[in-house]
Parts: C-alpha cells; structure tokens; sequence
C-alpha cells in the first residue's frame, strides 16, 4: 500500500455535480438503512479539545444498538491509539483500541507495509504519540517532546550535528515546534541519502481546545517543505492510506459506509476518494458559508450542524 496525495481538484467534477442535501428525517432513514459502518473524524465532530459536543454518547449509543460498525479516524498525531483509547474513556465513551486509526499509527505502519530498515532511525517533529507508535511498530524514534527545550545555537565554527542513521522524518503536530527541530530535519532530509519525508497530515488548523481553533500540522510541514524544498508524503486524511488499512481489517465495504467529518478538505475529501458517503458536520471547521461558497468544489452528500442531530431526526 503506497499513500497517496490526492488532488482536490480531480473531484471538482463530481463534487460539483450534486448540492450536499440538509440532513432531515426522510434521507437520516434512508442513510442509517444504507450504511453498515460510520467513520467519525474526532476534533470537531465527537469533541472539541477535551469537552464532548452535546449528544454524541447517545448517538454512538444508537448506532451501535442498530448493528453498525463504528470507527473514528483522525488526523491528530498528539496521540497513539492507546492514548486515545483513555481519552474516549474519560469522555465517558466505550471505545477500543482497535476502533480508532489515527494519522501517528498511519505513519508507523507506512513504514511498516514499505519495509523500512529496522536498523534505520526516524525523527519526530511531533507528539509523543508518534514516537509511542513508531516504537510498537519496532522502530527507534529520536526527537519529539525530548527536543522540546532544545536550542539551535548560531556560532561561528560551529558544526549542527545530525544522527546520519535518520532514515525517515516525519512531521505531524507539534506545540512544541523550534528551530533545533527544523534544523535537524532539515539536515536529515537534505543530507541523509533516501531520507523520507513524512506527514502525519496536512490540517491548517484544529480545536485544540474548546473555544477556538490553533494551528494545525499543515503550518510544521509547510515549514519543513520550505527548507528542503521537498514535498511530503502524506499519510493522514484525505490520503487514502488510513483507509486501506481499514478495509483490510473489518472486510467492510466503501459504499455501505458514511465517513462523518467537520472538515470539506481533509474527512468529505477522504470519504469521496475512497467511494463512501460522507456528512459533514458544522460542529467545528467548516462553516455553513464556506460550504455554500461558489468557489468551494467539495460537496458532501449531506450535511447537518451536529452528530447527535441523527438522533433527533430519527426519532430514537
């Protein structure tokens, strides 16, 4: 499985072809009766920081009383499944760990599925959860939150040294991020022969916390694409990688399932790319005005302002 970077535009055609229709109590039926598994991005959608949007226990609830499989894909790095298996928990959401496939355990596996040399170290501009599931994947992280204090020191005859074993970077979101970091996977990239340049994803910004949205990891990878001049490869949405592993895990087919996202260009675009249903949610990102924009070409099949709304509209 190679991951891909698709091109928005490519289903400007398609997207455009059909307005996304208002969920309401007639097409809610016809989609619950249509859908054997429901994909839910997590940021925006089931939570916002660490507060749960209003109605999602009792949702989930009812989907899973209907017989439907459900999975929560997110591009957040911050956080290995394990780590996010505790925080549903806390939330007071009966999920496990195999549940859950973030964009942090999609670049483990990466290298996992394209042979990676064991031997071969990997640099983490990004949270632990990166490094946790590098190293349950059986590779040897460097960086992370450990260079979280460390400074780039600008003197002269002063060499930046580099781990030259550093065969793999990958970036995902880092509130942590300085210029040590930048420089050393710069260096790792530029200098290391065959070194991969990997994002967890490409988000530009995230609800971090309740109140309001913070830069995402599309601002750590645009830095390092600056300083290479190289793209990435990306892992997370809407990069159909997560998917494939996916599929291969629960046999489930794409068109009998619904992938719930607040954001048009990362969840609707991963849903499209890969044949699913997609609803959008207006609990976070995308906002009704940037949906009905002239110049947006992602449309959603429906859309609806929050995930419990499925519950009202059917009546449960």
């Amino acid at each position: 499985m190679e991951a891909t970077n698709p091109n928005p535009s490519s289903m400007s055609g398609v997207a455009a072809a059909s307005a996304a229709e208002l969920l309401c109590c007639a097409n809610a039926r016809a989609l619950l009766d249509s859908v054997d598994a429901f994909l839910f991005d997590c940021d925006g959608v089931i939570w916002k920081g660490d507060k749960l949007i209003d109605g999602v226990p009792q949702t989930l609830d009812m989907l899973r009383s209907k017989g439907k499989k459900l999975v929560f894909v997110t591009n957040n790095s911050t956080k290995s499944r394990i780590q996010y298996a505790n925080k549903f928990q806390s939330l007071g959401l009966s999920v496990n760990q195999d549940e859950i496939f973030s964009s942090s355990f999609a670049a483990a596996m990466y290298l996992k599925v394209n042979q990676f040399p064991p031997h071969k170290k990997v640099y983490v501009i990004g949270g632990e959860g990166i490094g946790q599931e590098l190293q349950l994947a059986g590779f040897t992280a460097l960086g992370g939150p450990e260079d979280a204090e460390k400074r780039a020191q600008w003197k002269s005859n002063c060499l930046f040294e580099h781990d030259k074993d550093v065969g793999a970077v990958v970036v995902g979101l880092d509130p942590d991020i300085n210029y040590y970091k930048l420089q050393y996977a710069t260096l790792c990239i530029r200098e290391n022969p065959g070194c991969l340049f990997i994002a967890t994803n490409r988000d530009s910004v995230g609800h971090m916390t309740d109140l309001q949205e913070w830069p995402g990891a599309g601002c750590m990878v645009a830095a390092v694409c600056g300083s290479t001049e190289q793209e990435p490869i990306v892992v997370g949405k809407p990069s159909t990688f997560m998917m494939d592993f996916l599929l291969q895990k629960f046999n489930l087919t794409t068109s009998r399932m619904c992938m719930v996202g607040d954001r048009l260009d990362t969840d609707i675009l991963f849903g499209q790319n890969a044949g699913c249903k997609t609803l959008l949610v207006l609990s976070g990102v995308t906002t009704q005005s940037t949906l009905d924009d002239p110049s947006n070409s992602i449309k959603p099949d429906y859309y609806t302002d929050k995930v419990s709304d499925i519950l009202s509209l059917l009546g449960e």
